[in-house]
């Protein structure tokens, strides 16, 4: 650059010689700061003292430093695609995809036992012309207790173990994680003006009390509700005979026994025959040597209920049963311990 500043001249060869040292990003990352820093860039800076040259020289000056300026962006460009270039080839070369090796197969997930066991419960049900409906899991006491016929002084309550939920409403807990799915056919019934009603109804239910092989805090239930005029006894034992041996075979005996509960009035059991002893076995931990396993409860409605919904007692009559789906799903699968389906063990989920 003949006839060229000095100072413009000398920063040029500098600048350019740092640049070649440069050996990495950050190298050229600090160059850049250095030279073309906006406070204290050695180039800005020649740049700003161009108002200072004698105004005779300050073109010719002005036009060599922007010279130099431009070459030494156009360095560092080069420099910085360089860099780019190499860092890529780099990378393709450590991670060349090689495609003709075989790929990594995903396991594919399931449906936990449960879920397939309640589906399965459901489909079953909705052959026999039964709709699903769901409700609430964190439910009025007056829906739990009072509308299923277990007021605050009834010594039913002591049959579940209630877990409360601690905020106050009108100066009482009247809140609480449902301890069944009856309050949801109450529900069913209120938006219902007429019957028929003919619904199941799924979903967690929680009770307080300690784990061991055959309970949790935490179950599933379905319930299953059908009014109308003329419902009878023996239309509730063909629908859970219809149900029994869906899901547990043809084969299977059935029989039912009184109980008790307190929505409906008469209240039965109802039992498969052992399908691990077949009656046989004195020491069966199934069944405990009867020859029967209970797996659900059931009954006729309680014409209090019926009334309470606001249809006619003397005209409507209806059945309701209420089942286990944990317990569906062990003596499905011979599983001896419930609480395997909530442990997460994947050897032990991926059987199913």
């Amino acid at each position: 650059m003949p006839d060229v500043d000095p100072r413009i001249e000398g920063l040029r060869t500098e600048a350019l010689a740092a640049l070649a040292s440069a050996s990495d990003e950050a190298g050229l990352e600090q160059w850049r700061i250095t030279f073309f820093g906006r406070q204290d860039g050695r180039v800005s800076a020649l740049l700003r003292s161009i108002r200072d040259v004698p105004a005779d020289q300050r073109a010719a000056f002005g036009a060599a430093a922007n010279a130099v300026k431009a070459e030494l962006e156009g360095a560092l460009e080069a420099r910085q695609e360089g860099h780019k270039s190499a860092a890529l080839k780099t990378l393709t070369t450590e991670a060349a995809l090689d495609v003709t090796l075989p790929g990594r197969p995903q396991p594919l997930g399931r449906l936990h036992p449960v879920t397939q066991t309640m589906r399965d419960c459901l489909a079953a049900f909705k052959e026999m012309g039964f709709r699903v409906a769901e409700g609430p899991e964190v439910e009025w006491a007056r829906y739990n207790f009072d509308a299923a016929r277990i007021p605050e002084d009834h010594p039913a309550r002591d049959m579940w173990d209630t877990i409360w939920v601690n905020t106050l409403i009108d100066g009482e807990r009247n809140m609480l994680l449902r301890t069944h799915t009856t309050p949801n056919q109450v529900r069913v019934m209120e938006r219902t003006p007429e019957p028929p009603v003919r619904v199941v109804v799924p979903g967690k239910c929680y009770r307080q009390e300690a784990t061991d092989a055959t309970h949790e805090w935490m179950l599933t239930q379905i319930e299953g509700l059908a009014v109308d005029e003329g419902v009878r006894m023996t239309d509730l034992k063909g629908v859970l005979y219809g149900w029994a041996r869906k899901m547990f075979g043809a084969d299977r005996k059935i029989i039912f026994h009184h109980s008790y509960f307190p929505f409906v009035e008469p209240g039965v059991e109802m039992a498969i025959d052992c399908f691990i002893c077949r009656g046989n076995g004195s020491a069966c931990h199934t069944c405990h040597g009867t020859g029967w396993i209970e797996i659900l409860g059931a009954g006729m409605v309680h014409p209090e209920i019926i009334e309470n919904a606001g249809y006619d007692s003397a005209k409507v009559t209806g059945f309701a049963f209420g089942l286990g789906v944990e317990r569906v799903a062990l003596l499905r699968w011979g599983i001896e311990d419930i609480r395997n389906f909530y442990a997460n063990d994947l050897r032990f989920l991926s059987q199913f």
